[in-house]
């Protein structure tokens, strides 16, 4: 069994990728289920399996938590991309190539006091 972990805004996947065969599970939850039959969502986290010609014949449950569908859908990616790359070690320099193996640090910016938001500013009033 290989275990890894996936961060994207505030969401957080942990894969655990199993040596036997069997379905493909978020939170168990069908994937198809799970991202609504999204197809833009569900090949997302197909695509480091798409890239390497891989079928999905091992079993995979995910767990994720936080943000929205598409932060999900991000970090299912790169925790998929990470168990892949245990898996075989020769698939590094592929997914790494691609971008797969980086994670995207960028979150939402804290809203600052004076403010309505983190840049939007109150309308300017000359008199």
């Amino acid at each position: 069994m290989i275990v890894t972990i996936g961060r994207r805004k505030n969401s957080i996947a942990t894969v655990f990728f199993f040596k036997t065969a069997g379905i493909f599970t978020i939170n168990n939850i069908p994937s198809e289920d799970y991202f609504q039959n999204n197809p833009f969502l569900l090949d997302y986290i197909r695509q480091p399996f798409d890239l390497l010609n891989i079928r999905i014949q091992n079993q995979i449950n995910i767990q994720v938590s936080g943000g929205g569908l598409s932060g999900q859908a991000q970090a299912c990616r790169l925790a998929l991309a990470r168990a892949l790359q245990k898996q075989n070690s020769s698939y590094q320099t592929i997914l790494k190539k691609k971008g797969f193996l980086t994670q995207d640090s960028r979150i939402k910016e804290r809203r600052k006091y004076g403010l309505k938001k983190a840049r939007k500013a109150p309308q300017f009033s000359k008199r």
